[in-house]
C-alpha cells in the first residue's frame, strides 16, 4: 500500500522559500517602523536573515539528528550554544564594518564595542528564530508520523478483513457442495434452493465486503443463508433460535464482524459435539445500538476448555482487533463467557 501521508506533509523547496521571505518581510517593516528608518531595517535584515537561515537548518539537520535524537543532551546544547554565539559575533563585525558603527540602536545605549548585554540580547533572538522554526519541522514530522501510523492502522483492518474472509472454513463449503451432489443425485427440489444461497454466500462475501460498513439488514442476510446452510449439514441435529426485533433501516456494522461469530460458533461449537445441539440468535436494535447476543453448547472435552478462556481461536482475536480499529471505544463493548459449558457471546455495538 503506498502511503500519502509523506505527500501531504512534505515540505517542498518553494516553502522554505515563502517561509522566509515572508518572515524576512515581516521582520524589515517591524525594525523599519520601530527606526523609522526601512533602509535601515533592510540593510541588517540582509545580514541576519544569512545567519538566522544557516544556524536553523544546522540545527535541523545536523545538530538535532546527530546529538539530540540521540539523546546526547548535553553535547547538544553546548554545540547550539556554540554555534549561536559564533554567529552572533559574526553578525556583530558585518553590522558595525558594512553598516553602521552603532551596532545596537534599539538597546538600551548605543554601543561601538562588543558587550556582554549585546551578545544575551542577541543569542536569545537567535534561539528563538531556531526554536520557533524547529517548532515548525518537529509539529510537522508529528502529524506525518501520525498520518503514517494511520494509513498503517487502516492497512491492518483491511488485511484483517481479507483474513477474516477466509476464515469462513474451506470445509464448510467442500462439505456444502457435497451436500449439493447429493441431493442432485437424488433429484431433490432443495437443489436449487440451495445453490442460490450459496451463490448469495460467496457473492456477499467477495464483492459487498469492501467498504469499511456495511447495511446491517445485509449482514444478517448473510447470517441467515449461513444458517441454511448449516442447516443442511446437520439436519436435524441442529435448532437454530434467532430473533430480531428494531429497526434495521439505515443501519450499518462493520462486514463479516457478526457472522465471524456465527461461523466460529459452528466450528468450536456445534462441529465438535455428538446429538442435537442448539443455538440461539439475538439481534435487538434499540437507537443507535445493536445488541447482539449468540449462545452455543461446549463439547465435553477438557483440552477445548482451555481453548475457549484463549477466545476459541484467531478467529475471535481478530474481531476484537477490529473492533478496536474500526470502532472507538464508546461505541462497543465485548462480553464474551463461558459458563455451564454455553459459550456466550453478548456484542454492544453502534450501528449508526
Amino acid at each position: 500500500m503506498k502511503y500519502n501521508s509523506n505527500r501531504l506533509y512534505r515540505i517542498s523547496f518553494w516553502h522554505h522559500i515563502i517561509f522566509w521571505l515572508v518572515y524576512f518581510l515581516f521582520n524589515t517593516f517591524r525594525w523599519g517602523s520601530y527606526f523609522d528608518d526601512y533602509l535601515y531595517s533592510l540593510k541588517t535584515n540582509l545580514i541576519g536573515f544569512p545567519i538566522h537561515i544557516s544556524l536553523c537548518y544546522f540545527n535541523l539537520y545536523f545538530l538535532m539528528p546527530k546529538f539530540l535524537f540521540k539523546r546526547k543532551y548535553t553535547v547538544y546544547i553546548i554545540a547550539i550554544f556554540s554555534a549561536v554565539f559564533l554567529m552572533v559575533l559574526a553578525k556583530f563585525n558585518l553590522t558595525y564594518f558594512l553598516i553602521s558603527n552603532e551596532v545596537w540602536p534599539e538597546g538600551p545605549e548605543p554601543i561601538h564595542a562588543l558587550s556582554l548585554n549585546y551578545v544575551i540580547d542577541m543569542m536569545i533572538g537567535e534561539l528563538y528564530v531556531i526554536t520557533f522554526v524547529a517548532a515548525i519541522k518537529v509539529t510537522l514530522d508529528f502529524l506525518k508520523e501520525q498520518k503514517r501510523v494511520a494509513d498503517l492502522e487502516k492497512n491492518q483492518l483491511e488485511t484483517e478483513l481479507l483474513f477474516l474472509k477466509s476464515q469462513i472454513s474451506p470445509h464448510f463449503f467442500f462439505n456444502t457442495l457435497n451436500n449439493i451432489h447429493s441431493l442432485a443425485l437424488e433429484r431433490s427440489n432443495k437443489t436449487s434452493k440451495i445453490i442460490l444461497r450459496l451463490s448469495e454466500l460467496m457473492r456477499y462475501l467477495l464483492y459487498e465486503t469492501q467498504s469499511k460498513r456495511q447495511s446491517l439488514e445485509k449482514e444478517i442476510i448473510c447470517i441467515q443463508n449461513y444458517l441454511d446452510l448449516e442447516k443442511i449439514r446437520h439436519d436435524d441435529l441442529l435448532e437454530i433460535n434467532m430473533t430480531i426485533s428494531g429497526e434495521l433501516e439505515d443501519k450499518e456494522i462493520a462486514p463479516i464482524l457478526l457472522l465471524t461469530f456465527v461461523e466460529n460458533a459452528f466450528k468450536h461449537g456445534v462441529n465438535k459435539n455428538i446429538g442435537t445441539v442448539k443455538i440461539d440468535i439475538d439481534f435487538t436494535i434499540i437507537e443507535d445500538f445493536l445488541y447482539f447476543t449468540l449462545t452455543n453448547p461446549l463439547p465435553a472435552v477438557t483440552e477445548f476448555k482451555h481453548e475457549v478462556s484463549h477466545s476459541s481461536g484467531i478467529g475471535l482475536e481478530n474481531v476484537k482487533k477490529r473492533l478496536n480499529l474500526g470502532y472507538n471505544q464508546s461505541d462497543f463493548k465485548l462480553d464474551i463467557s463461558n459458563d455451564d459449558h454455553v459459550f456466550t457471546i453478548k456484542l454492544k455495538i453502534k450501528v449508526i
